[in-house]
C-alpha cells in the first residue's frame, strides 16, 4: 500500500483508527522521497506500526494505491526519538511487478551501492527533520526481507 509518492514531499500515513490517510509532514525544499514508499498490510513491525516498504518503479503510483513487489531485501535499522530507547524500524525493499527498469533486479545487491547510500542518507535525513535518530545495522537480501515480512505478519496476527 503506498502511502507517500516517489517525488513528494509532503509524508502521508495511513490512520487506521480514521481509514484515511493523514498528512503527517512536510519535507524542505528541494527534499522529495527517491522511491513510492508505504507499507505492507496485516504486518507490524517493532515499531508498532506495520511494515515499511520501499518501491522500486519508473513512475509514482497514487497514495492509497495497492501495488505487488517482489522483495529484493531489506536496509535494516533502528530509529530513536528523543529520550526513548532505540527500536527496530527495518525499511522492506521491493521491485514492482509492473517495472521494467528494475526488472531483473533480484537483490539489493544487484542495485548500485551508491544509490543505496542515498536512500539510507535519505532517511536518516528525513528522522533527524523530526527530531529522531536512525542508523542503519545492515542490509539483506531477499531470504531475509522474507522472514522479517514473516515475523512481522506472525505479530499481526497474535494481536
Amino acid at each position: 500500500m503506498i502511502e507517500t509518492p516517489r517525488g513528494s514531499r509532503n509524508k502521508y500515513a495511513f490512520d487506521l483508527d480514521l481509514g484515511a490517510f493523514r498528512l503527517k509532514a512536510v519535507l524542505p525544499q528541494g527534499n522529495v522521497f527517491p522511491f513510492d514508499f508505504g507499507f505492507i498490510p496485516s504486518t507490524k513491525a517493532d515499531d508498532g506500526d506495520p511494515l515499511d516498504l520501499l518501491v522500486l518503479l519508473e513512475d509514482s503510483v497514487p497514495m492509497g494505491c495497492a501495488i505487488s513487489v517482489r522483495l529484493i531485501g531489506a536496509i535494516e535499522a533502528e530509529q530513536k526519538g528523543k529520550g526513548k530507547a532505540w527500536v527496530r524500524n527495518d525499511r522492506l525493499v521491493g521491485v514492482a511487478t509492473h517495472a521494467h527498469v528494475h526488472a531483473d533486479v533480484k537483490s539489493l545487491k544487484d542495485l548500485d551501492s551508491r544509490l543505496l547510500d542515498e536512500i539510507e542518507a535519505f532517511f536518516a535525513h528525513y528522522n533527524r527533520l523530526e527530531g529522531k535518530e536512525f542508523r542503519v545495522l545492515d542490509r539483506c537480501g531477499p531470504k531475509s526481507a522474507a522472514k522479517l515480512l514473516d515475523a512481522a505478519r506472525r505479530k499481526s496476527e497474535n494481536e
